[in-house]
Parts: structure tokens; C-alpha cells; sequence
């Protein structure tokens, strides 16, 4: 038999009987008893009604005196993000967990000293105008590069064949690329971020862009690459000149910017529960960080809060998995927190989050509940999740399709934290109640609200304050918050075990070590 509780009996269960009821699994010795009993439900269930709104609320008031305290926000760099951090980091120390914060540096202003150069040095020498034949890019390190020019897999547009350039998009495009060269990458198909990072691993000393050709994208464009980490210069010229240099092969120029970025430093905070495997973490984050413009208590004080609540209510709950809680820092400035933090774990600490589940905007006052398409089934094509994502998605499904409540796909479109753990594999997850996107007859129909209307009036604005959030919302993904972290937290059996493939590949490599250089394993030369 299916173990159950009444609505009643579960609503009054305590987190103390929960720790009792934990015994049940133990119990379980045979495959046949163990499939009669759905623990992890039962016990998420009960865990929903632990986690209230209102007390989630009690978390969101404090951020907006934070706030109010601090300048009126509570920005990446700001006394108002310190203060919060502070606040979610005595919580949790003080409910059992072990904390700690991990460092993010941020551009807080670039500024270029004196006009670029781009000048042709062999086969001739030929100097190119700034602004009209070529164009800084914002945020570019400053360097004085003279190197041979190497184009990457331009495509030149004609009449008949119009363009579909993906220059410096894959990392196939730079096979043969030879380092300490300047890498000339087209404009076209994926962002300008992607192709420098390509170019940089590969060796780059340098990048210059230039536009595609066809009519009205030949002129150099001037824009802002963000990322200002690549170490090394980054113009924009037209088509013009890009075709000029690519013309003939052993070009050299000499490519010059003056130029800096100055940094800021923030902090994310990570929590770890005393409970569960270490090589078997749940994580689940969200952005603490707001914008400039406002207080940021939808965005993203209510994930936050929803997950400190959380996180409060499972402290001193034994689970059968490791419990991580994150707490970005700088995601309004480009994921900086979460992408600084993923770069710098080994492969082997990557491997070890089975998944992650992220909470950025869960009470949106014109909201609908969307939820990440793990298995690019419902949504706009951008593209499934890594293995196990589809598994998240049709765990919070089944949530709120048994409370009969209504949900959405949403893709993932690389706008929130899940962005660098789906880039390295991380099977991900979670909730959404939308942004400045405006809610359709359909969705109105559906979930409530304002057909015509944004999903937040006050996305990324002053407004953004205690009275911008829908309570109701905030109450019921509160909840499935709360029961996907507790189900996960005590199974993972539908989530692939990327550690336990490490783990056997890396037994698997002495046997072979010894079978390649005889028994005793030694190597008759060098390894290569």
C-alpha cells in the first residue's frame, strides 16, 4: 500500500516528526516493501505546509527596510546587497548550516584613453580611420598587438547567396588556428561573446569583428561585449575592411587599444546542510542581488526568500542528500555570481550537484507560473536541458497538476543563474512568474490577471518595492519550492549520475594504464 497522510494530518506535522518518520526508509529492506511506500513525497508533502507565505513575507519585509536603509536598493557593490547578505548568512548559521562566500568581481565603469589603431603593416602599409572604418568595442581590454591576421571562417554574402555566417561560433572553427595570431571573426548567428571566447581559448592576441555585408550591416557597429575578462583588444570594423584584410594571406596589422575597465567586488553566499552524502548535492539558488533602480523585491527578493525559507525549515531535517543553498551575487550585471562561481569549481566538484533548481521572480504581481522546459517540449525551441532536466520539469508538473493548478513551459533562454550549470551539464530547473513579457487572453484565461499587461510592472523599476508582489503566488510556489528541494533531497533516482560515471572512468584508467605499459604500470618513455 501507498503510505498517505490525511490533508489534516500532514498540515500538523511537525518537522520533528518528519526527522521520525525518516526511520521508514531504513526499514525498507527488500526492492518489494521499498516500492510500496512513497517516502520522498510523503515527506515533501509534509514539507509544504511548513513553508508559509507569510513567513516568507517576514523575509521580504526585511529586505525592503534594507533597502529603504541603504539608498533604496540593494545592488551588487551597494551597502543594501552586503546588508542583505548578511541577514540570509545569519539565518542560516544560526539554523545549523555551514556558509561561506565566494568572491565576484563586476565592471563598474570602462573607459577608453585615446582613440584605437588599426593599421595594415604587410603585405602594405595602410592605416584605417576610427569611426568610420573601424570602431572600439566597449568593454575591451587595452593591448598593442602587431600579428598576423588569421580569418575564421568568414562567408561572403552575394545576391544570389545571402549570408549565413556562424564565424567563430563552434569550437571547430578555430582548428588550425595558430596562437598569438589576431583572430578576424564576421558578425552573424551567435552573440559576439561567444565568438571571442572561442577566439581566446584558441590563443588569440587579439580580435577584430566586422559586419556581415548585406545592405544595411556593413558600416562598423559599436557596442558593449560585456565580458572585459579576454585580457586582450577587440575592434569592430566594417565589411569593407574586413574583406581587405582577409584578402590576402600573411596580412599583419598592428591593432592598438587604450583602454580599462574598472572592477567592483561583491559575494555569493553558499550553505551547506550538516546532512546528507557529499557527493551527492542538491543544489537550488537564487539571485540575491537587485538592480539599481529599486528595492528588487520581486526581483529577486522573493526567490530568495522563498529559498532562505526553505532552507530554514530543512535545517535540522537529516536528508539522504547534501543540501546547497546559493545566493548569487551580480546576476543583474550578467550572471556574474553564478558564472564566476561554476568556473571555479574542478570537474570533479561540478560532478558532484546531481542538479540545480533555480528561483528568480516567484511572485510576480501579473504572474504566470512557468515552468524551465527541461525537455524543450512546450516552449519556443531554444533547446532541452542536460540529461535529467526533463525529469525536474515533470516533478514540478505533477505538483501543480495534483493541486490543479495551471502552468507553462518557459525556455531556456540563458536570463537567469541556471545559465552557466545547463552550460556544464548540470541538469536544472525551476520557476518563474514572468518579467516586462505582457501576459496573452490565453494566460488571463488560465491563471488570472491582466491580459495586455506586463507580468511585473515594476521589472527592473523603482515600484519594485514590498508592494509588488502577488501574495498568492508567492504562497504556492513557496510551496512547490519547497517540496521539489525536499523530494530531491531524499531521492535522485530519476537524475543521472554524473559522479558515479566519473568515478567509474577513473577506476577504469589504472587497469588500462597497466594493460597499455605492462603489469607493473610503468611507462617505457614519456607520456605524450
Amino acid at each position: 500500500m501507498r503510505l498517505k497522510f490525511r490533508r489534516g494530518a500532514a498540515r500538523g506535522l511537525t518537522v520533528a516528526t518528519m526527522a521520525t518518520a525518516l526511520a521508514l526508509p531504513l526499514a525498507l529492506t527488500t526492492p518489494a516493501s521499498a516500492s510500496t511506500v512513497d517516502v520522498p513525497d510523503v515527506l515533501a508533502t509534509a514539507m509544504t505546509y511548513q513553508v508559509k507565505g507569510k513567513n516568507v513575507q517576514k523575509h521580504l519585509q526585511k529586505f525592503q527596510e534594507i533597502a529603504t536603509a541603504n539608498g533604496g536598493n540593494r545592488a551588487a557593490g551597494s551597502p543594501g546587497y552586503d546588508a542583505s547578505l548578511a541577514y540570509v548568512q545569519d539565518k542560516l548559521r544560526r539554523a545549523g548550516y555551514t556558509t561561506s562566500t565566494t568572491d565576484v568581481e563586476f565592471p563598474l565603469s570602462w573607459e577608453e584613453f585615446s582613440p584605437a589603431v588599426l593599421q595594415q603593416t604587410a603585405p602594405e602599409a595602410k592605416t584605417y580611420t576610427v569611426g568610420t572604418d573601424f570602431v572600439t568595442v566597449h568593454s575591451s581590454a587595452g593591448g598593442d598587438v602587431t600579428a598576423e591576421v588569421q580569418v575564421v571562417d568568414a562567408v561572403i554574402p552575394t545576391p544570389e547567396t545571402p549570408n549565413t555566417s556562424t564565424a567563430g561560433c563552434e569550437d571547430a572553427d578555430f582548428d588550425g588556428f595558430v596562437p598569438g595570431r589576431i583572430a578576424l571573426l564576421q558578425r552573424g548567428t551567435c552573440p559576439f561573446v561567444d565568438k571571442a571566447t572561442n577566439a581566446k581559448e584558441a590563443g588569440a592576441a587579439g580580435v577584430i569583428f566586422f559586419n556581415e555585408g548585406q545592405p544595411g550591416r556593413t558600416d562598423p557597429l559599436e557596442f558593449d561585449i560585456v565580458e572585459w575578462r579576454f585580457g586582450f583588444p577587440i575592434v569592430m570594423a566594417s565589411t569593407a575592411v574586413g574583406l581587405d584584410l582577409a584578402d590576402s594571406p600573411g596580412t599583419t596589422v598592428r591593432l592598438k587599444v587604450d583602454a580599462a575597465t574598472t572592477v567592483g567586488r561583491t559575494k555569493n553566499l553558499i550553505a551547506d546542510s550538516r546532512w546528507g552524502k557529499k557527493g551527492e548535492i542538491v543544489m537550488v539558488g537564487a539571485h540575491l542581488d537587485g538592480v539599481p533602480e529599486g528595492a528588487g523585491i520581486n526581483d529577486n527578493g522573493s526567490g530568495s526568500a522563498a529559498i532562505l525559507e526553505t532552507a530554514l525549515k530543512l535545517a535540522k531535517v537529516p536528508t539522504k542528500h547534501k543540501l546547497r543553498f546559493a545566493f548569487w551575487g551580480a546576476e543583474e550585471l550578467g550572471l556574474l555570481g553564478s558564472e564566476q562561481y561554476v568556473a571555479g569549481l574542478s570537474q570533479a566538484e561540478k560532478d558532484k550537484i546531481r542538479l540545480y533548481l533555480n528561483f528568480d521572480m516567484v511572485a510576480s504581481p501579473n504572474d504566470v507560473t512557468f515552468l524551465y522546459d527541461g525537455d524543450d517540449s512546450d516552449a519556443e525551441g531554444a533547446g532541452a536541458g542536460p540529461a535529467g532536466s526533463a525529469e525536474i520539469e515533470k516533478l514540478f508538473e505533477k505538483y501543480y497538476a495534483k493541486r490543479r493548478l495551471g502552468f507553462e513551459g518557459t525556455d531556456f533562454d540563458g536570463r537567469s543563474d541556471y545559465g552557466p550549470f545547463i552550460a556544464n551539464g548540470i541538469p536544472s530547473g525551476g520557476i518563474f512568474t514572468g518579467a516586462e513579457g505582457i501576459k496573452t487572453e490565453e494566460q488571463a484565461a488560465k491563471f488570472g490577471g491582466t491580459a495586455g499587461a506586463p507580468y511585473d510592472p515594476c521589472y527592473h523599476a523603482a515600484c519594485d518595492g514590498i508592494t509588488n508582489i502577488n501574495a498568492a503566488a508567492l504562497e504556492r510556489n513557496s510551496k512547490a519550492i519547497a517540496y521539489a528541494t525536499t523530494f530531491y533531497a531524499y531521492d535522485l533516482s530519476t537524475i543521472p549520475d554524473r559522479n558515479a560515471a566519473a568515478r567509474a572512468k577513473s577506476a577504469a584508467a589504472p587497469a588500462a594504464h597497466a594493460h597499455a605499459h605492462g603489469k607493473d604500470g610503468k611507462h617505457a618513455e614519456p607520456a605524450k
